[in-house]
């Protein structure tokens, strides 16, 4: 089993934000059960309250079967306009026995997460913007930044790193991921925030060159509706 990567281990909380459809909870399941399977005991939260198609709480039983913590916001709430967090969340703000990844979904995620601004900045934490240069809204280096400055406004707590999750699905190709690494790094420039990561599918990982940031192997576990 590869060793963990510091920047995973680094922190009790990590919590992924970013535009939806970047691909933070793919992410934040292989985040978990890296943790898991090395035996750290963690959990997830699955607070996207905005995308109905990939959603962490579907590998739930694996979840259990790895002895991983995991709660969710309310399936019921997600198409109401003030969704509905799980009262669970604040046993993984606050437990210090758990390493706790929480999964973020766009900018009314980050919003509805504000309310808990006090209790995160009081924790071990980090903040993580995960990237796709394939998404048109950060296609830019511009664009990827007001978003960062944005997030990090609703928040109320600062961008601590970059994760460069730069993919097309099935369609991802080394050139994407390097794509993705050249913004990352541009991005990183700008705001001064470092990258942490770059994601590749295990197919896609060995065929990568040397980058500036460690490159974290992933297994795809997110399926759109048509393809499961």
């Amino acid at each position: 089993m590869d060793a963990l990567p510091s920047w995973l281990t680094a922190h009790r909380l990590t919590a992924l934000v970013g535009h939806s459809g970047t691909g933070k909870t793919e992410v934040a399941v292989n985040m978990v059960f890296a943790l898991a399977a090395a035996g750290v005991k963690t959990a997830l939260a699955d607070l996207d309250v905005v995308n109905p198609y990939f959603r962490s709480r579907e590998r739930r039983d694996r979840f259990e079967q790895m002895g991983i913590r995991f709660v969710a916001s309310s399936q019921a709430m997600v198409d109401a306009d003030v969704p509905a967090l799980p009262a669970e969340l604040n046993t993984l703000l606050q437990d210090e026995s758990l390493r706790s990844i929480l999964d973020i979904g766009g900018d009314s995620g980050a919003r509805v997460l504000s309310r808990f601004r006090h209790q995160i900045a009081g924790q071990d934490h980090q903040m993580l913007f995960v990237l796709n240069a394939r998404r048109p809204q950060v296609a830019t280096a511009e664009a990827a930044e007001w978003n960062i400055r944005r997030i990090g406004q609703i928040m109320g707590l600062p961008i601590d790193g970059i994760v460069n999750n730069t993919h097309l699905c099935g369609e991802t190709t080394t050139a994407d991921i390097l794509l993705g690494a050249s913004l990352a790094e541009e991005v990183s420039r700008r705001t001064g925030i470092p990258v942490v990561c770059h994601t590749a599918a295990r197919a896609l990982a060995g065929s990568l060159p040397e980058l500036a940031a460690p490159i974290f192997p992933i297994d795809i576990y997110m399926k759109k509706p048509w393809e499961r």
